[in-house]
């Protein structure tokens, strides 16, 4: 499992984690029964406090997406990809809605915001944005 933190973002550590390891589980990277890293392994890929990353797990572990098992690993559960996927549409919705908030209070026209919109969505696929003619 491989989790880019940005200590200085705007998230906290611990929102980072878990929105990385439902955006995993989403899109199938993680699949139900797979174990996931111990808190003292992750925190030290990550370089972070161990109890960031049980605070992270505990929070997975409450939503149902994980599930502790006695001298074993934690493990997605059974149910994780559904509610993942759930989970996923509702941080990106939020994002986008914050974004377009701010550009609306910006003073870009719908016309502008759309372009934007366009040209970062064509990046993010790995393409070069072509203006439409």
């Amino acid at each position: 499992m491989i989790l880019h933190i940005h200590p200085d973002g705007p998230l906290p550590i611990y929102e980072q984690i878990v929105t990385q390891v439902t955006f995993a589980i989403a899109a199938g990277s993680l699949r139900p029964g797979d174990a996931i890293p111990s808190v003292r392994d992750l925190g030290h890929e990550l370089v972070v406090n161990p109890n960031t990353v049980m605070r992270a797990y505990q929070k997975l572990e409450s939503d149902g997406i994980l599930a502790a098992r006695r001298g074993r690993p934690m493990e997605v559960t059974a149910e994780a990809p559904a509610l993942c996927r759930q989970q996923r549409l509702q941080i990106v919705r939020e994002r986008i809605r914050a974004a377009l908030r701010e550009a609306v209070s910006s003073g870009l026209t719908s016309d502008e915001i759309k372009r934007v919109v366009e040209e970062e969505l064509a990046r993010a696929r790995g393409g070069q944005f072509r203006e439409k003619r």
